[in-house]
């Protein structure tokens, strides 16, 4: 469903009504303390609370990892959760009507909503259906396929509510229809049954199949996958794209993997419904299966919410097929892969098996091990490039050669790059350590040249700028500190607001640091300042990956608040911060410029320079004059 944007009434009336005591104590346990309560933290480790729930304040903050926000934000990133999709949750909950920012569109978002609830109601009957059928069909071939063939065990059975539907054409349909009374449409609608071509009436999608129902993340039933048991073909049958499903933005066992992969923060990716459904029944509760499509973008961003590394590993058979399926299913990935957001990695299981398969005759301890040593995307992709080739034969090495350059010129990422390079110029270079050297230039010549530098340049060059590296890695983390002292004081003082603008527009100082520029243009937007950091955080809800390196600021501790106390001074000496940074970098560029003026050829550049060089160098007194005390005694 395409939700339109909610209007922000909407939005500050939940965050109104959601109490934030009512929807953290669901999640942690929470004791009293003065005004507040406290508990342990529920987004990292920890044996002492440090998580603070505020009533007064209607907020959360943990002072161990920084986590923090209002009732929605505590939901999105607990259940990893869209903004919008936590709203509409919340407002069901506490009962707030809900308005778009376009009126016309009222009417069909509350037809869509009542429209979804019908249909996870529908199938959630047809999946009970589906489970009684299983044990009370006179046919026990079904049970002993599951029990038998895929050595499952009753609590796998139960976990994953696997059921069967019956051989009859309009057997569901009288349950649904004629038994529970829904209306005939809404089970169409749910990709249920189908129209007949000719003599009216409907038909049952799934017949004398093995089912297995589709969840979304919170454990709906959103569709089915279908198993014949006998020769019909398609061998597995899904549910035809509904309201709820979508077959390229849903994971089969999501709802069961979420938390294992956010605990072993990895995730992964088999091709089958019993690829996963083994891997869990083996302990391995990490597992997913793509429903035979590529992955889609949608699909791996929503893996990647549950893991911090960013670690995929896709399983596929290690025969041509489980090549090509592999090959196949990265689809979209490979974008991110050679822009180095995912860590991709392949695992192919010997003899050609499937997960299923090796795990009648491996432990999951042999699987685990695999997936230890399973090689990232791009070695594995060297590995095929060179695989049945001899590099010692003048055609073969030269068509390897231009594989791997064509694999290179891929990499966006600098470091991986040229890590890869050096990697590829050993294999090219068949154990003699003489021609790497060699071996690395060709590639950087057939690469583009302008893409990469030589590794061995890139440290000749670096070696004599240690001092300089140092020196600006100090004041990066310097302004780092003084931009975001500075930011924090105008957004927990108001009455320095006005100061602070004029002041930069005065010395014509800008914040240099990205995410602090970010932050700046959205206050610049808000026109209201009444209750800015509210209106910073709804903004930071819907653009929290932009905005999570100055989450932080929108609190205040023990330290902070102390900082802020003298806050004009503090003002002076932040704004004093940054124009030294800045002083400082144009001192050492117009120092570099004249230094490298030859004074007979050109003297007046050379004095130009010189005296550039001097006017920064007295403003830069001036400015340590102008500090009454230490920024860092600050921070």
């Amino acid at each position: 469903m395409q939700i339109p944007r909610l209007h922000p009434d909407t939005v500050e009336e939940v965050k109104l009504r959601a109490d934030i005591v009512d929807v953290v104590s669901e999640y942690v346990v929470l004791r009293k303390r003065g005004k507040d309560f406290v508990g342990l933290c529920p987004f990292h480790d920890e044996k002492s609370p440090s998580f603070t729930v505020s009533p007064n304040k209607q907020m959360y903050y943990c002072f161990g990892c920084q986590a923090g926000g209002n009732a929605i934000k505590f939901l999105m990133d607990l259940n990893k959760r869209h903004f919008t999709e936590v709203v509409l949750d919340l407002a069901r909950r506490y009962q707030v009507p809900v308005q778009t920012l376009e009126p016309e569109q009222r009417q069909e978002l509350q037809r869509q909503l009542s429209l979804r609830e019908q249909l996870y109601e529908v199938l959630a009957s047809t999946a009970q259906f589906y489970q009684h059928a299983l044990r009370h069909t006179q046919q026990q071939k079904v049970m002993q396929y599951l029990q038998e063939s895929r050595q499952l065990k009753e609590e796998t059975i139960q976990q994953f509510g696997l059921g069967y539907a019956p051989s009859g054409w309009e057997t569901l349909h009288r349950y649904l229809v004629e038994d529970k009374r829904y209306p005939v449409q809404l089970v169409e609608k749910a990709g249920l049954i189908k129209p007949r071509k000719e003599g009216g009436g409907y038909y049952d999608v799934f017949r004398d199949r093995l089912m297995i129902p589709i969840r979304d993340v919170q454990g709906r039933v959103i569709a089915f996958g279908g198993r014949t048991l006998t020769d019909e073909q398609p061998k597995y049958l899904n549910s035809p794209e509904t309201e709820l499903f979508s077959k390229g933005k849903t994971l089969f066992a999501l709802d069961q993997a979420k938390d294992g992969i956010a605990k072993l923060d990895q995730a992964v990716v088999v091709e089958g419904y019993f690829d996963a459904i083994a891997l869990h029944a083996a302990g391995i509760n990490n597992a997913v299966a793509s429903l035979g499509t590529a992955l889609s973008i949608e699909q791996v961003r929503l893996l990647l919410r549950y893991t911090d590394s960013k670690q995929l590993v896709l399983n596929f058979d290690a025969d041509k097929a489980g090549t090509n399926a592999a090959e196949r299913a990265i689809g979209e990935i490979a974008t991110l892969a050679y822009q180095g957001e995912v860590q991709l990695k392949i695992l192919n299981l010997p003899n050609g098996k499937d997960a299923d398969e090796y795990l009648h005759s491996h432990t999951a301890a042999d699987y685990q091990q695999l997936l230890t040593n399973a090689p990232l995307w791009l070695n594995w992709q060297i590995d095929q490039i060179i695989k049945d080739r001899n590099l010692r034969q003048a055609t073969d090495f030269q068509q390897v050669t231009q594989q791997i350059v064509k694999l290179l010129q891929n990499i966006v990422n600098s470091d991986t790059l040229n890590y890869y390079i050096s990697y590829c110029a050993e294999i090219l270079s068949l154990g003699d350590a003489r021609l790497i050297p060699l071996r690395i230039e060709n590639l950087l010549t057939q690469i583009a040249p302008t893409k990469v530098q030589s590794p061995s340049a890139r440290v000749r060059k670096q070696e004599p700028k240690t001092p300089k590296l140092s020196l600006v890695n100090t004041e990066r983390s310097l302004l780092e500190r003084a931009e975001a002292l500075l930011l924090q004081i105008y957004l927990h003082c108001p009455e320095q607001r006005q100061v602070i603008i004029d002041e930069l527009e005065e010395r014509n100082l800008e914040l240099s640091l990205s995410h602090h520029r970010f932050l700046w243009l959205q206050i610049s937007e808000l026109t209201d300042e009444a209750d800015l950091i509210s209106s910073l955080q709804n903004r930071y809800l819907e653009l929290s990956e932009e905005l999570v390196l100055v989450a932080h600021l929108f609190h205040l501790n023990e330290k902070t608040n102390k900082e802020i106390l003298r806050t004009p001074q503090v003002v002076q000496a932040t704004l004093a911060c940054m124009e030294i940074v800045l002083r400082e970098k144009r001192c050492r560029h117009f120092m570099e410029l004249w230094e490298n003026i030859d004074i007979q050829a050109e003297p007046d550049k050379y004095k130009y320079y010189a005296d550039a060089m001097y006017a920064e160098k007295t403003r830069l007194q001036e400015l340590d004059k102008q500090r009454q005390f230490s920024i860092t005694e600050l921070l």
